[in-house]
């Protein structure tokens, strides 16, 4: 029988993680705060939601995926492209310099040529994502200013998202979180965890 090795937290972990009290909720702003104080990485790291769901409140699918947009963005720039011959030839030749691709319906045909190669890396223009769009240049717009699509894990009712970095006033960091509970609604919120890389998870009140 193997044993199960234990996983051990550096000093600096443990002394982040005193700081936390694990049986409290913490307020959004309190979190907050709380995340930007216990962040451990030397760079400027990703501050993270993580959102159980309420099993109940997803109908018989358990499964859940909606558009956000966050006021503030994620901190991190996103190249958005819009499919046309010369994106298609660019994918098949290999050069992929765009994080999200943006399709008008009639292009389709056209990419299913390349979803050997986008699919993979989860860059086809789908519908289900908002990718695929009688007016790509608005939507690409809209994508560009920071709306991202998120969804559970397959057999999970969990999501887990950026929400900024730390280096975010906490004020931005706050208003991006009520972006994402109004748009969700507190119904179907189970649980909210807030963290930033590396460091311990924090208890968010939802209210």
């Amino acid at each position: 029988v193997k044993k199960q090795k234990v996983k051990i937290r550096s000093k600096r972990y443990q002394d982040a993680a005193k700081l936390v009290d694990k049986n409290k909720l913490y307020s959004i702003n309190e979190a907050v705060d709380l995340v930007k104080k216990t962040s451990l990485t030397k760079f400027d790291g990703t501050v993270e939601l993580h959102i159980n769901l309420n099993p109940a409140s997803l109908g018989e699918k358990k499964e859940y995926r909606t558009n956000v947009t966050l006021p503030h963005g994620t901190g991190k720039e996103v190249r958005v492209a819009i499919a046309d011959d010369k994106i298609l030839s660019e994918i098949e030749a290999g050069k992929i310099n765009f994080d999200i691709l943006v399709a008008h319906p009639s292009l389709m045909p056209k990419l299913a040529k390349v979803a050997r190669i986008l699919g993979p890396k989860g860059l086809m223009p789908n519908p289900k994502t908002g990718t695929v769009s009688p007016d790509p240049e608005r939507r690409a717009k809209e994508l560009a200013k920071g709306e991202m699509n998120i969804k559970t894990e397959p057999g999970n009712p969990i999501i887990h998202m950026p929400i900024g970095k730390v280096s975010f006033e906490s004020s931005q960091l706050k208003e991006n979180i009520d972006a994402v509970i109004n748009t969700i609604g507190t119904s179907k919120l189970a649980k909210l965890t807030l963290s930033a890389t590396m460091g311990p998870g924090v208890k968010v009140q939802i209210s």
